[in-house]
């Protein structure tokens, strides 16, 4: 299909022009103006391109572009290697950052809530990225399930500060950098909270307030929106899609 339609279908899937983000959403690079195989992926690494060139696909969709608000702006070291492979190879490269995260279906946070068998009711957080909800109507869950939950879900433990050891009945998760969503997490009720890092401070927020904290891995947390847009974006549209998993430990 023509990439002009493609594009248009994100557009209005992921309503980019509601969020205040730190770089651009939507093409980043142009490259061919017809789209056949799309290859989804966390970060738009050399790793990732390389791995798309070698699958053949003209166009990549990624939760991390190449351009964030406060760079240098120079193409070069790392910019241009991975511009360079973009352009010789003449391949879009498509990022939706935080639409990614929030969509109420397709996002990070509603398909990893979905892995730990969580459904949101709430939202918080700046722009009501955060999601929250309850464990189970029938029973609470110990610190100890929702570590496992965590485990078999991303494939990894998450770092865990524990807080007062309350059964938890309600958790609040937002995937990524959203440790300085702890605060608005214990305000909107939760007994737990799920995201990607933390820094120093929320250790002893945990610590006072009685309510854990979970460090699940940026990268290993943020997984999912994109496979679900690729997966949609294939059903929907009849285009190839593959997600390649360039491995992180952060």
């Amino acid at each position: 299909m023509e990439r002009s339609v493609l594009l248009e279908h994100l557009q209005q899937l992921l309503q980019a022009d509601r969020f205040r983000d730190y770089g651009p959403n939507g093409l980043q690079v142009e490259g061919r103006a017809q789209v056949h195989h799309v290859v989804t992926g966390v970060t738009a690494s050399l790793a990732l391109i390389d791995a798309a060139i070698a699958a053949g696909a003209d166009t990549i969709l990624v939760h991390h572009g190449l351009f964030w608000r406060g760079q240098d702006g120079r193409v070069t070291g790392w910019m241009k290697q991975r511009l360079a492979r973009l352009l010789a190879h003449d391949i879009n490269l498509i990022a939706y950052h935080l639409p990614l995260d929030a969509h109420e279906s397709l996002g990070n946070n509603a398909q990893w809530g979905q892995r730990l068998g969580l459904v949101a009711d709430g939202r918080f957080g700046d722009q009501d990225l955060g999601f929250v909800g309850p464990t189970d109507t029938a029973r609470a869950w110990s610190l100890d399930e929702l570590g496992h939950r965590v485990s078999a879900a991303l494939g990894r433990p998450p770092v865990v500060v524990p807080g007062d050891g309350r059964p938890i009945q309600r958790v609040a998760w937002c995937s990524g950098g959203a440790q300085g969503y702890f605060e608005a997490a214990i305000a909107a009720g939760a007994d737990a909270f799920l995201t990607g890092e933390i820094s120093e401070p929320q250790a002893h927020y945990a610590r006072e307030t009685g309510v854990a904290f979970l460090a699940c891995g940026h990268h290993a947390s943020e997984r999912y929106g994109v496979q679900a847009v690729g997966e949609h974006l294939a059903t929907r549209l009849g285009l190839r899609h593959q997600f390649i998993d360039i491995d992180n430990p952060a």
